[in-house]
């Protein structure tokens, strides 16, 4: 728990979670006849009791701040029910103070289970090092990331958990004593190192540091790293798979930083902060609570290409326009780009693509203002196209225009900029 009044700490927290059913009557009929009592006499110097949920509103808890007992049906949790009990820290408090709250749950014939859970006052957070974006990577390149993680909460971090995510980029190397879920096999590392302490204030390093291959492709791609107190898990919404092989590599160890300011230590045991080996050197930069992203851009482009388009009729004639957009590659630049389309003067446009929103149930997937058509190419990979399909009434002869452009901040480095423009053009 947070010290009382702090509303620091990690950012994705699991919220504290009760759930008692009775397996006999489980089903949730109205009916408020189980009890739910919570109990901290004994520790009330370390911890108090919150409730939410008091007569007059309808729900049906009372006690004090000691202990606490509420009227429930047959299947209860706290993250659903009006009546919620949980621990906060007693005024007074200090970080690293302990105590039990006990929970006792009542069915309606009487039978009695109970559970207790030992509360610590103060919280490890941990934080991880943000890398510096990858800039101008030469395409299938090698790059190599530190790991680096630190303490500044409280209390200890006993056991930490890891997440490594390659993204668009391949481990080169896989270490033995972490795992590689499926399906994300190959793609994600899962490492537990439940002997590891990280005193408040200190930092360790782990090596050897993640390898990595930039894609052949890819201009925008990025790579992850999260870490969590193995006690509070991966956070809220945070995932961990079970399961995996693994690797084949360089077992993944921590060194504790030389000159950290640790009020802690570290214990002696392999896959640990037993050795100080790191420096002030590997703690530079900008540190994230939970995880951190980095991005890679490819030292590459991504020549896009639409051509002209001739429609020959008379006036009044139905006509089709196919527009192709072409990546004439080397690059992917993923979601970059748009096409917008201006049909000719005095032409109407009777049909334009649509997208599926429903069963049955279609809309039109480009935007229009009245006078042009803005449609998303989304990703094409080097050598794919997409083509949007538009039923006119032709009009006088006449020229629209057919246009490529960039979206928000993404930049394909087209390097032939001409041939991101078309003319349509309406002939006799």
């Amino acid at each position: 728990m947070r010290p009382q009044g702090d509303k620091s700490g990690p950012h994705d927290k699991q919220p504290f979670r009760l759930r008692a059913e009775d397996t006999k009557a489980p089903t949730r009929n109205g009916e408020r006849d189980h009890r739910l009592t919570a109990d901290v006499r004994g520790s009330e110097d370390v911890i108090r009791l919150k409730t939410v949920g008091l007569r007059k509103s309808g729900a049906r808890c009372a006690g004090d701040t000691v202990r606490v007992t509420c009227e429930v049906d047959g299947t209860y949790s706290n993250w659903e029910d009006l009546d919620r009990v949980f621990p906060v820290p007693a005024k007074g408090a200090e970080p690293g103070d302990e105590g039990v709250v006990r929970f006792t749950y009542t069915t309606k014939d009487g039978e009695r289970v109970t559970a207790k859970t030992r509360v610590v006052v103060g919280e490890p957070v941990v934080e991880v090092l943000a890398i510096k974006p990858f800039e101008d990577v030469r395409p299938g390149s090698g790059i190599t990331a530190p790991v680096v993680v630190r303490n500044t909460g409280e209390v200890p971090v006993d056991g930490l958990g890891l997440k490594l995510i390659d993204g668009d980029l391949d481990f080169t190397q896989r270490y033995a004593n972490c795992r590689y879920p499926e399906p994300q096999r190959g793609h994600m590392a899962i490492c537990r190192f439940p002997d590891l302490r990280i005193g408040p204030g200190e930092t360790v390093v782990f090596r050897p540091a993640v390898r990595l291959r930039a894609s052949e492709t890819t201009m925008y791609g990025s790579f992850g790293q999260d870490a969590w107190a193995l006690d509070m898990g991966p956070g809220h919404y945070g995932v961990a798979p079970e399961g995996g092989d693994p690797g084949d590599g360089p077992a993944l160890e921590a060194e504790r930083v030389d000159g950290a300011d640790a009020k802690g230590t570290s214990a002696d045991a392999k896959g640990t902060a037993a050795d100080t080996k790191g420096t002030a050197a590997d703690t530079k930069g900008t540190f994230v609570k939970g995880g951190a992203r980095t991005d890679v851009t490819l030292d590459t482009h991504a020549d896009y290409e639409i051509s002209d388009v001739d429609l020959k009729g008379a006036p009044g004639t139905e006509s089709k326009v196919r527009l192709t957009v072409r990546n004439n590659g080397p690059g992917d630049p993923g979601p970059a780009a748009e096409l917008v389309f201006s049909p000719p003067f005095g032409v109407t446009v009777l049909k334009q693509p649509m997208s599926a929103i429903d069963d049955g149930v279609y809309e039109p997937y480009c935007e229009s203002n009245g006078f042009a058509y803005t449609c998303d190419i989304r990703r094409l990979e080097p050598g794919d196209s997409r083509t949007f399909e538009f039923t006119l009434r032709l009009g006088e002869p006449g020229e629209g225009s057919a246009t490529i452009l960039d979206r928000g901040d993404t930049d394909r480095r087209d390097p032939n900029p001409a041939n991101d423009e078309a003319a349509i053009r309406v002939q006799p």
